[in-house]
């Protein structure tokens, strides 16, 4: 049958949005891109703090949920995803952040020529525009002018600064940079905003070229299934919202970007995964391939919480009609403010013990308090210093549940399933302790209240970061990248799945490890990276 495009890309998120942009370039190829949710044209997108407003929105997050965590007490966690155009570059914390070139060298030693950080750096700067640094700064680690808005935190806190300086006490450095492959240090976040607004993937990649006649954009589009010719992947299955369920094909190959929950699910629902899995709800197994869904990686951040005397925080700055007025006039008038302000403004990497080569353990510190996102803030002066371990050795697993793309999906994370990682948070609270006993914090008079002053051994810190820990929204892993003979991966090198031709995984999903750090820009990577391979092989084929 004739195919309906050349390529197409399920998943309009922080890959699918790169790649529309780079395979669309060529005028001869068609290209499809798919997207399950609808425009990037709600306000709080596109407002810094809107992050509030839009995780647990149907209209712009998936509204996943985690199975209950034996590592969390029997907690179970929401798992916002984005569903929208941009994914979770519209609905997250805009941090700039790229990680640490010994993530990028460790993939290579797995088995992945051509993902180094000296590979990797120049797919990050192709698509840069880095407007934190000065020009003198910029030097052969950063680059101007590409589509990825880079900038300024635009608000500081005295707390904040009094953390920094506590930090330095402590014998953590103050740095300008985190994204020169070694991030050790504090500083301020860098933000992918400009102006004062949100810049999401969407803004940065698709707008700019959806007059291309050559590219189409699909939203409402809900994929049920890769359509498969032996083992040849000549297409999708989709519902969409104006002409029903229909087949739409492919003359060269389909690409996987639906994100770590989303691509594993599309190909476990297509008899792509584990066999038994399949098998048990009744899916014919078209190639069993036992990686897919494993390897689940993310980052539990433990929010600790100090309550604070005479200094401002957001607690008492946003109580009442008056204060939240003027905010919003100050952010209407000048694009700056609290309603400006990415989740988390002053960032730290450190190492919870002097054997680690490199920082493990990142602060995301915010001026405010409370006890989960979606919940009021605390009525009362407070800051919290969030830390996570950025490299767990727990792995967890996405299942599918049911043969019906709508239904629940299993999501289990296994937070601090292994001991290595319950003696690293207990570590993360006594670091956080320790920096709060400098004296540029002891003038605020901070009282911990999250977790507990009380609990002070291991195994009593390891239960409390059980009880306080969440997400920190970096999923990555379920697709993980790696040789063929490695019984978890599931694409090579060239971001291919193992053992069928037409398909490629391009997103979060392929990293073999999690990144030391902030997930989103290394996506963004992945992306530049996938779409240059791809023109490659083709030019070579």
């Amino acid at each position: 049958m004739q195919a309906d495009y050349d390529t197409i890309i399920v998943g309009a998120g922080s890959a699918g949005c790169v790649l529309a942009n780079r395979l669309s370039r060529d005028p001869k190829r068609r290209v499809l891109l798919i997207e399950a949710g609808g425009k990037d044209n709600l306000p709080w997108i596109h407002i810094p703090v809107g992050y509030l407003y839009l995780m647990g929105n149907p209209r712009a997050d998936w509204n996943y949920t985690t199975a209950a965590e034996p590592g969390l007490n029997g907690r179970a966690l929401n798992y916002p995803r984005g569903r929208v155009l941009g994914g979770c570059s519209s609905i997250n914390g805009m941090i700039y952040m790229r990680g640490q070139a010994r993530d990028y060298d460790g993939w290579r030693q797995m088995g992945n020529p051509g993902w180094g950080w000296d590979d990797v750096l120049p797919a990050f700067k192709l698509h840069e525009d880095q407007w934190a640094l000065g020009e003198a700064e910029l030097g052969q680690t950063h680059a101007r002018g590409g589509e990825w808005r880079v900038e300024h935190s635009r608000v500081r806190w005295d707390i904040l600064d009094a953390f920094q300086a506590a930090a330095e006490a402590a014998g953590i450095p103050t740095v300008a940079d985190f994204n020169t492959g070694n991030n050790e240090g504090c500083s301020y976040f860098h933000v992918n905003q400009k102006s004062g607004w949100r810049w999401n993937t969407s803004k940065g990649f698709l707008r700019p070229v959806q007059g291309r006649a050559n590219l189409a954009v699909m939203t409402n589009a809900m994929v049920h299934r890769l359509v498969l010719d032996g083992k040849q992947v000549v297409g999708v299955e989709l519902q969409h919202d104006k002409d029903g369920r229909r087949v739409v094909r492919a003359a060269r190959q389909v690409i996987l970007s639906a994100g770590a929950i989303g691509s594993p699910q599309i190909l476990q629902l297509s008899g792509i995964g584990p066999g038994g899995l399949l098998r048990g709800l009744g899916i014919e197994v078209r190639h069993d391939l036992p990686g897919v869904g494993d390897n689940l990686q993310d980052h539990l951040q433990i929010r600790c919480a100090y309550k604070v005397q005479g200094v401002k925080t957001m607690n008492e700055r946003a109580n009442g009609l008056m204060n939240r007025a003027a905010i919003a006039l100050e952010y209407a008038l000048k694009r700056s403010g609290p309603m400006s302000m990415a989740p988390s403004q002053l960032g730290a990497f450190v190492k919870s013990d002097p054997s680690r080569e490199t920082p493990n353990l990142q602060y995301h510190v915010q001026p405010l308090s409370l006890a989960a996102f979606g919940r009021p803030l605390d009525p009362f002066p407070a800051f919290t210093a969030s830390v996570c371990n950025l490299r767990p050795d727990s792995r967890g697993s996405v299942r599918i549940t049911s043969r019906e793309p709508s239904v629940q999906l299993e999501i289990k994370p296994n937070y601090l399933a292994a001991q290595t990682d319950r003696l690293v948070a207990a570590q993360a609270i006594k670091i956080t302790r320790h920096i709060i006993g400098q004296a540029p914090l002891q003038k605020y008079q901070p009282q911990e209240f999250r977790p507990n002053p009380q609990l002070v051994s291991d195994d009593e810190l390891a239960i409390a970061a059980g009880d306080i820990g969440t997400t920190i929204f970096h999923p990555v892993g379920t697709a993980m990248m790696g040789r063929k003979e490695d019984a978890r991966a599931v694409v090579d090198a060239r971001l291919k799945v193992h053992g069928l031709e037409g398909l490629r995984v391009i997103d979060a999903s392929i990293m073999p490890t999690i990144t030391s750090g902030n997930t989103n820009s290394p996506t963004v990577m992945i992306a530049e990276k996938g779409a240059a391979m791809i023109l490659d092989d083709e030019k070579s084929a």
